[in-house]
């Protein structure tokens, strides 16, 4: 009946056996009951293509669609409408892998410019050819510290990282048998005193903070890669990468490994993804990053070609002296990042961090201007803000979705908003309206 679908009978049985479930109903036990679709789709069962898809699209006209002023790591910028058309075009548009490089020009180039494009706005040396996203570049980038280290398996995590990238720092360090360690915050920044005390404890192989940190607050991180770096430990920085056109990058940080999502590189927020992660280092650690590092050469007729010039991946090496399996992310998406900054330029991607900025700024004035807020730390900000409401956070958050707003994230008993370039000020003055009541 499903002559499209390889599994049979027995197939299904024996996975099941294997993750130790007896049926699909254990499989999917997670899954609240209340969020479970028990009905049937109304779709007919000789349904024309464009009969399937009119029932999708007015699905999904059932959605509500919110004018975005939440952040928390996904941030709503502009798409240049010519990036779809411009990802289709032959020699990018192909699943083919890039081992042979006279037939896989097209991929290999723009994963090339991928990594300068990346390595310039870290300021850093080197650069990948992507993740899979910003949480699970972090993750590689706490193995690869340890990985760097001499007999050492400690982390220290800022407080001021986001919680969801934590969440996944601890998933890969339990089973890598990775200690991390939490970094105390002192009025919402990381505090360097006691990072000195725990390295000085020692063990550690890695320190990581992020920029802005969780709470939208710019660190200033003087001292700390000189502190990291006096204990043999290394010193990593996780950045939203939209903002570092216009903020100290982690290289002049000295930063030792810099990552984070490439997102907000005019990525759709879509559903939760798909997302791409960067990660770059210093020339000493090349051979510690995980993945693919694409280089430029000339071929016999001394015309420029692009190769792979480095892949320590556990399927070319020695299992034993791989750092990672990771391959490369979605690489439609590094193709995505790229044709994006190609179109903005170093000039429009700086003018989109800087109206964020102000948009950021403005809409932080007018709030605490209706004496209903107050910002928890007063500390310099860049398009993100963190600020304690006087009455119920709850019944205010409603009252924005009501009127078509997502207005921040709930966060500890407070909301972190985020502005971006598509934001105007009729919808900042509309948002600070509602909250005025």
């Amino acid at each position: 009946m499903f002559k499209y679908f390889p599994h049979t009978e027995d197939d299904l049985k024996e996975m099941m056996e294997r993750v130790g479930v007896k049926n699909f109903d254990e499989l999917y036990a997670q899954i609240p009951e209340n969020i479970r679709f028990k009905g049937d789709y109304q779709i007919d069962s000789a349904s024309t293509e464009e009969g399937v898809r009119h029932v999708f699209d007015m699905l999904g006209a059932q959605n509500k669609q919110l004018t975005c002023f939440a952040g928390y790591g996904v941030y709503d910028h502009t798409t240049p409408s010519v990036i779809p058309s411009l990802l289709q075009r032959s020699e990018f548009l192909t699943s083919y892998t890039p081992y042979q490089a006279e037939i896989s020009q097209g991929t290999l180039h723009y994963i090339f410019e991928f990594q300068s494009m990346m390595a310039e706005l870290t300021g850093m040396d080197i650069s990948n050819a992507s993740m899979y996203d910003g949480t699970t570049a972090a993750a590689e980038a706490m193995m690869m510290a340890v990985a760097a280290g001499k007999k050492v398996n400690k982390v220290l995590v800022s407080g001021g990282v986001n919680p969801r990238t934590r969440e996944v720092l601890d998933t890969y360090a339990l089973h890598h048998g990775i200690e991390l360690d939490t970094i105390a915050m002192n009025d919402g920044v990381t505090d360097l005193n006691d990072l000195k005390t725990k390295l000085a404890q020692g063990g550690v192989a890695g320190v990581m903070v992020q920029q802005p940190n969780v709470y939208g607050i710019v660190e200033d991180f003087t001292g700390f890669a000189d502190a990291c770096h006096e204990q043999k430990a290394l010193f990593i920085m996780d950045s939203v990468i939209a903002d570092l056109a216009v903020l100290k990058t982690p290289g002049e940080w000295g930063a030792d490994i810099a990552v984070g999502d490439g997102q907000s590189l005019g990525i759709p927020m879509q559903f939760g993804g798909p997302y791409v992660g960067y990660m770059c280092c210093t020339e000493k650690l090349i051979r510690k990053m995980p993945g693919r590092i694409v280089g430029m050469t000339k071929d016999n007729r001394g015309q420029r070609a692009f190769v792979l010039t480095l892949q320590a991946r556990e399927q070319h090496i020695r299992r034993q002296k791989a750092t990672s399996n990771i391959c490369s992310n979605q690489s439609l998406m590094a193709l995505w990042v790229t044709v994006y900054l190609s179109l903005m330029g170093k000039q429009g991607v700086k003018e989109a961090a800087q109206l964020s900025y102000a948009g950021a700024h403005y809409l932080c004035d007018e709030l605490l201007k209706t004496e209903r807020f107050h910002l928890a730390y007063n500390k310099p900000f860049f398009n993100e803000f963190y600020v304690k409401y006087d009455g119920d956070v709850d019944a205010l958050y409603q009252r924005f979705i009501d009127a078509g707003f997502l207005g921040g994230v709930k966060l500890d008993g407070g909301l972190l908003f985020a502005v971006t370039e598509k934001r105007n000020k009729v919808e900042i003055d509309e948002l600070v309206k509602i909250a005025a009541l």
